[in-house]
Formats: C-alpha cells, sequence, structure tokens
C-alpha cells in the first residue's frame, strides 16, 4: 500500500511541476540581446600582452533561441595554439549582461556580470577566474566598442603592487 501512495505523491508533484513549467511563457530575446547579436560575424584578433603579439580569430553567433551570444577563438599565444569559447546573455533579473569563458590554458570557467556605459559603447564586466598561478583573482574586463567594426578588449588583474593593472588586450577588427 505504501508504494501506491508514494507513486500517486510522485505523479501528483510531477503533474504540478508539468503544468506550471508549461503555463511559464517561454524568455524572449529583448533590446540587450539585439545588442549582442550586433557582434555576429568574423572577427581578426591581435592580443597584446607585455611584449607578446598573438593574433587569432573570433567567431560570433547568436544561438539557443536568439538568447545566448556563443563566441569560439582561435589563435596562437606565445608560440602555442590557443583555443576557447564563450557563453553571453542579459540576465533581466540582474539587470546586467552575463559570460561564461572557458579556454584551453585554465580548467575552471571564469564568469563575470556587467553593464554598458549610459552611450552604449563601453562593456564593463567584472567577476573571479584563475589567476597565473591557478588561485582564484578578482578581474576586470573592459570592451570598447571603438567604431561598428572596430573593438578593444583589455583584462585587468591584480599587479604586483596589488593593484589594479592591465594584464594583456585584444584588438578586434571585423571581417569584411
Amino acid at each position: 500500500m505504501s508504494s501506491v501512495i508514494r507513486w500517486c505523491a510522485v505523479w501528483s508533484v510531477t503533474l504540478m511541476f508539468v503544468s506550471n513549467v508549461s503555463a511559464q511563457e517561454s524568455p524572449k530575446p529583448g533590446p540587450e540581446h539585439r545588442k549582442l547579436k550586433e557582434l555576429e560575424g568574423t572577427w581578426d584578433a591581435i592580443m597584446k600582452f607585455g611584449d607578446t603579439e598573438s593574433k587569432g580569430t573570433v567567431v560570433y553567433k547568436m544561438e539557443v533561441g536568439g538568447l545566448w551570444l556563443t563566441s569560439d577563438f582561435q589563435g596562437d599565444f606565445a608560440g602555442e595554439k590557443f583555443s576557447g569559447k564563450g557563453l553571453d546573455s542579459y540576465d533581466p533579473a540582474k539587470k546586467k549582461y552575463v559570460s561564461v569563458w572557458v579556454d584551453s590554458m585554465i580548467t575552471s570557467p571564469l564568469i563575470t556580470e556587467g553593464t554598458y556605459d549610459k552611450d552604449g559603447k563601453v562593456l564593463t564586466m567584472t567577476g573571479e577566474g584563475p589567476g597565473p598561478d591557478g588561485k582564484p583573482i578578482k578581474m576586470k574586463m573592459v570592451t570598447e566598442h571603438k567604431e561598428k567594426n572596430t573593438m578593444l578588449f583589455t583584462m585587468f588583474g591584480p599587479g604586483e603592487d596589488g593593484k589594479e593593472a592591465a594584464m594583456f588586450s585584444i584588438t578586434y577588427k571585423r571581417r569584411k
């Protein structure tokens, strides 16, 4: 008898969950997602890390119902192959852009969130990710939209004196 009661309880909970999920409307892309969509396409990248300069390519594409901008980065870094993947979206509950980044040099994801300036030209994201020694550090990423087909990305972290310092930059130019 107890198995019948348990089965009924499980079935009731399942029905409540399914009816609640089906009653909710799926999220739709908003103006913030359209801003991300403007990045779709193939971009050439020049990375600067100290005196070292490397080249790469990133392909941006809106996916998952137009809610997430995916990025696929391929290039070299100090003579070694480098690849990375990103997911960017807008979280209306937080009223912030959100990002997850993984690459071939880290085993923990970099998770950030942030906002655009009032002109919609500079996106500042902050978060915590693995530092050069693998231990978590606070990071800040600033993406400046110089014009429609040019962006400058700069990553900041703790410098030798413990104060915020630029770690590296990437200039992106959209392929035509």
